[in-house]
C-alpha cells in the first residue's frame, strides 16, 4: 500500500516517538525531552536525546538522528511500508 504525506503525518502523531523508543530503551526525562545511553554505539555517559516536541532522536556521540519511523525500520530491521504498518497496528489505527 501506499501512503500520502497526510497518512504519515497521522501515523506518526498517533505514534509519540518517546513512548515507542521507550519500549526498547530506558529513557530518563530531563526538562521537555529525554535522554539515554545511545543503542547505537557504547557510551558511559548519556548522549541520545528524544524530543517529544519535534518527534525526533538525535545522539550527539555518532550522529544517529531520525523520526518514529526510522526508528523502527532500523531496530526491526523493517522497510518503510512494513514499519508503518507496525505503528498503525501499535496505535491501533485504520491507515
Amino acid at each position: 500500500m501506499r501512503y500520502d504525506r497526510h497518512q504519515i503525518e497521522r501515523i506518526k502523531s498517533a505514534n509519540p516517538i518517546q513512548d515507542v523508543i521507550g519500549a526498547d530503551i530506558e529513557l530518563t526525562k530531563r526538562g521537555s525531552e529525554f535522554k539515554a545511553l545511545c543503542p547505537v554505539h557504547q557510551e558511559k555517559t548519556p548522549s541520545f536525546y528524544v524530543s517529544p516536541r519535534k518527534q525526533i532522536y538525535h545522539c550527539f556521540g555518532c550522529g544517529a538522528h531520525g523520526d518514529v519511523v526510522k526508528w523502527v525500520m532500523e531496530r526491526r530491521g523493517m522497510q518503510f511500508t512494513e514499519a508503518l504498518e507496525w505503528l498503525i497496528a501499535r496505535a491501533g489505527i485504520s491507515p
